[in-house]
Parts: C-alpha cells; structure tokens; sequence
C-alpha cells in the first residue's frame, strides 16, 4: 500500500473500529493497543482478493480481542469501569451518549447476551449488514437476522420494565 492510501484506509475505518472494540473490551488503552494490532495486521496481510475489506477488518478486531482475552485472562469488571470514567471524564461513549433515553438503550444493551449484543452493536453502530456481520461472527444470515429480533425484544421489554414509554 502506498502511504496516502495507507493514511486513508486509517481515517476511513478508524472510529468505527474503535467503538466496536471499546464496546467489547471497556478500556481506552486495550482498544487503542488492539487498534493498532489490527491496522499493522491488515496494512501486512491485506488480502488481495478479499471483497469486502470493512468485514475483513472486524474479523480481524474481533479474533485480536479474543486472543488478548486468552492471553491474559483479565476481565474488566463493572468497578474498573466506574474507577476508569472516575479517572478520565473523558469516555468515548459517554460523548455520544448524550441524553436519557440513549443511555437507558445502551444500559439495556449491555444486559444482552455477548452474542447478540455484539450482532445489535455491528448492525447499528457499525452499519455493517446481516451478511457481513454474518462472516464476521461466522454465522448464518438467517442466525444474525434472529438474534437482532431477540435482542431488539429483550431490549424493549427491558426499557418497559424500566418504565419508558415505547409508543
């Protein structure tokens, strides 16, 4: 790769990324440490072939992550999280998380299954299709497709449950 297309490639799928992970791993510095493996991966083996790159690069993310989980078996747990949003006020998806409503979404997100948190985070935060977050998590379509349906179902109730108003 050239180094302009390099530098574009960065820019183009850096934030996305970067809340993809976040959202998995709940720390700024693994996400960036993870980021940057992902980029150095894809920028060094980059397949040739590969048609969908956006898809390639979350399996990437993704199977770096799992392999971090493997290596160190560390788990952020709900108080490191508090104690690093006490530390920096600075959260990144505290930023987009502006109002109520978006934060009692993303509570009830954050009570799903890893799975289907996962499918309801690449379809709507990453805007990735069924297909592609399909060969992401190497499922079936028709799988992804019920999974988001279940999960958008626990979130309701959930959001019921919690008294807000869905009508």
């Amino acid at each position: 790769m050239q180094p302009d297309a390099i530098d574009q490639f960065y820019h183009r799928y850096y934030k996305e990324l970067y809340l993809y992970l976040f959202s998995m791993c709940k720390s700024t510095e693994r996400t960036e440490d993870l980021l940057q493996e992902t980029f150095l991966k894809a920028f060094l083996s980059l397949p040739d072939s590969n048609d969908n790159v956006r898809a390639w690069l979350y399996i990437v993310a993704r199977n770096l992550y799992f392999d971090t989980l493997k290596e160190d078996k560390h788990f952020v747990t709900d108080q490191d999280i508090e104690m690093i949003k006490d530390i920096s006020n600075k959260d990144p998806l505290e930023n987009l998380l502006s109002d109520e409503r978006n934060r009692s979404l993303y509570q009830a997100l954050s009570k799903l299954e890893d799975r289907k948190r996962e499918v309801l985070e690449l379809q709507y935060f990453s805007g990735l299709s069924q297909k592609e977050i399909a060969k992401i998590l190497d499922l079936k379509p028709n799988h992804v497709r019920v999974l988001a349906l279940r999960a958008r179902r626990e979130i309701r109730l959930w959001m019921e449950e919690n008294g807000y108003d869905l009508s």
